[in-house]
């Protein structure tokens, strides 16, 4: 556990000495920000379920551009070989890295909550749904640094490692979409699969446990698999 803490603490300061954290955070508030204040004079509704879907897209966009660098950049400089050696288990490096990219996320996420304040300011939100977006939200950043985490496990070029994750999360996202397509038995497999339709119902208060054991059972199979794939090496 000590050998963990201080390899979680090695991948955060790396994190936040790097220019792609604040650049990730800065276009996540800049573009949050705009949606929120368009919308707020829209509608005048004290609700964030716009600013939540809207989180939602952003993530899938800005998440994959975090993670690239987890495992890519140990390749590209010959440290990843120096780091396996290392007297801890490949399951430890892994979540090191994962729970390093998901504290900058929920820090990012964390910052949204200004837009929560100012419906209070301006009007009486109810608390209850918007407690619940942000559990949601938590759960969402979980599947999305560790599917990040493995497609940065799969190769040395972060360019690849973006694009790789990318392409997962829009999979997942339109799973439903192409469900109709597919055949008998596999349709239901896609539906099951289907990112936004377990997301949705969440973050709009509708708790499944199905829903939950998504999020929690797809991120650990990511994280199994990334540190399968690091102990095949």
């Amino acid at each position: 556990m000590k050998t963990f803490l201080v390899l979680t603490r090695k991948e955060l300061s790396a994190a936040l000495l790097s220019p792609i954290a604040y650049t990730v955070a800065a276009v996540f508030l800049l573009v949050l920000g705009y949606t929120f204040t368009l919308t707020l004079f829209a509608t005048k509704v004290a609700n964030l379920q716009y600013i939540f879907h809207q989180i939602y897209v952003l993530s899938i966009l800005l998440v994959p551009v975090l993670t690239m660098r987890a495992f890519a950049e140990e390749r590209r400089n010959d440290t990843l070989e120096l780091l396996l050696t290392a007297p801890v288990a490949e399951v430890w490096i892994v979540l090191s890295k994962f729970v390093a990219m998901l504290a900058v996320m929920l820090a990012i996420y964390a910052l949204s909550s200004a837009y929560a304040l100012v419906l209070a300011w301006v009007g009486e939100p109810d608390w209850g749904p918007i407690l619940m977006g942000y559990a949601t939200l938590a759960l969402l950043a979980c599947l999305l640094v560790a599917v990040g985490v493995l497609a940065s496990s799969l190769t040395e070029n972060q360019v690849i490692a973006a694009a790789l994750s990318m392409g997962l999360f829009l999979m997942l996202w339109f799973a439903d979409s192409v469900a109709p397509m597919l055949p008998g038995a596999l349709e239901p497999l896609a539906l099951n699969l289907s990112l936004i339709g377990h997301f949705k119902p969440l973050v709009t208060g509708s708790v499944f446990l199905s829903d939950v054991m998504y999020f929690i059972s797809a991120t650990l199979v990511a994280l199994w698999l990334a540190s399968r794939r690091l102990a095949d090496r």
